[in-house]
């Protein structure tokens, strides 16, 4: 049975990146802006890639504790859709940042055990989306993208009162599997689709695409 599972490709890197993600078909795409990141972009990247993007496609800037001073640059330099919290932004500071932009803003939650669920009640009041990730590991300089799943079966069957997308570890061999073991209507991709840390392969994003609605 095919699904409509909407699939986010985030940390594109090159302007060739846009068309390979929308062929493929991407509902989301997105753009890192964290230095620590092989996928970081600079403002003036991502202002042309985003630029390119067709309408209909949801833009997303993923940030990690980003201060006022760097969403006020970022917001009024790059058009986008959505602002992805990827940091220890608590509940307060993610109403403050969607007052602040008027953005839709999208919480990163890292998940490892059963007693990480309890955080995400929270945040579900105040984000538009919730993207449930794996908990990275410790000691990683990275909130995200380090090729990791969590244990699936923590979230099965569960249900929050807005949107999520799940993340973490995703390729195109797994997403499948995921997808029917959790439930989630989205998910999202970085390191799954790459053939080099920030390099994106246009044959994995149709792949892992294809796999997530098969």
């Amino acid at each position: 049975m095919a699904h409509d599972t909407r699939v986010k490709i985030c940390g594109l890197t090159e302007t060739a990146d846009i068309p390979a993600a929308i062929v493929a078909g991407a509902s989301y795409v997105g753009f890192v802006f964290f230095p620590k990141s092989p996928r970081h972009l600079d403002l003036e990247a991502a202002r042309f890639m985003a630029s390119s993007v067709p309408e209909g496609i949801m833009k997303v800037a993923l940030t990690v504790d980003a201060k006022d001073a760097m969403l006020d640059e970022l917001t009024s330099e790059v058009p986008l859709d959505m602002l992805q919290l990827h940091g220890k932004e608590s509940p307060a500071r993610v109403a403050e940042v969607k007052t602040r932009y008027g953005l839709p803003v999208m919480k990163a939650i890292g998940i490892e055990s059963e007693t990480d669920l309890t955080q995400i009640d929270f945040y579900a009041k105040v984000a538009d989306q919730l993207l449930i990730d794996a908990k990275p590991p410790t000691g990683a300089d990275r909130p995200g993208g380090n090729a990791m799943a969590f244990d699936w079966s923590l979230i099965a069957g569960r249900r929050w009162p807005v949107p999520w997308m799940l993340a973490g570890g995703l390729t195109p061999d797994n997403v499948g599997e995921a997808v029917r073991a959790t439930g989630a209507r989205q998910v999202d991709v970085s390191s799954g689709v790459e053939s080099a840390p920030g390099v994106k392969d246009a044959q994995k994003m149709v792949d892992f695409v294809t796999a997530a609605r098969a």
